[in-house]
């Protein structure tokens, strides 16, 4: 066993390293752009994925706004369940996220979303959608890139098809995005 676990922890720290630093900085400039522009952002995804988007939201929402004058508005839209299950019951799964922006959002707004495949049919349609209404898209993604990566505005890649370990570098982004304004908080000025 401690030699499953040491090559889990290499594997790991490989996933980590391939996080492209510069594109996060990029990230971090759009998070910087939207706030500054009191743009709301919404962040969704499935599974392990919506886990981490309501995590963000929090980190976010409440960490990072606690250090700034002005605070984000971010919102998941994956933490409504009676909303998601009427939507998904009446419409389709697939509409889920789609049907929540059509109420929300507006041109110059932010999704972000996380996917390991790339490929989620309700990620991959509300996105379509939001590009469609002027929002600025974001996909964070998994090395099997999928369609996220080919149509999102932004796209960053954890180069790692394990499902944990992606998952745990598109956490690891997001916190990065989050402790960017903790920690410098002349960001958002």
């Amino acid at each position: 066993m401690n030699s499953w676990v040491a090559d889990y922890i290499a594997k790991q720290k490989a996933a980590l390293d391939s996080i492209p630093v510069e594109q996060v900085a990029a990230l971090i400039e759009t998070f910087s752009v939207a706030h500054k522009e009191d743009r709301q952002i919404f962040v969704f995804g499935n599974g392990g994925s919506a886990s981490n988007a309501s995590h963000f939201a929090t980190d976010l929402g409440k960490g990072a706004s606690d250090k700034l004058g002005k605070r984000f508005r971010i919102l998941s839209l994956n933490d409504n369940v009676s909303w998601m299950t009427a939507l998904g019951n009446d419409y389709s799964y697939e509409d889920i996220y789609l049907r929540q922006l059509e109420n929300y959002a507006r041109p110059g707004d932010l999704v972000l979303t996380m996917s390991v495949s790339g490929n989620s049919p309700n990620l991959v349609k509300a996105v379509q959608w939001a590009k469609t209404h002027g929002l600025h898209t974001v996909a964070l993604v998994g090395g099997k890139r999928g369609k996220l990566a080919e149509i999102a505005d932004q796209t960053l890649v954890v180069n790692d098809t394990h499902y944990g370990r992606a998952e745990d570098g598109q956490m690891g982004i997001c916190h990065m995005l989050c402790y960017a304004f903790m920690e410098n908080p002349e960001l958002a000025k």
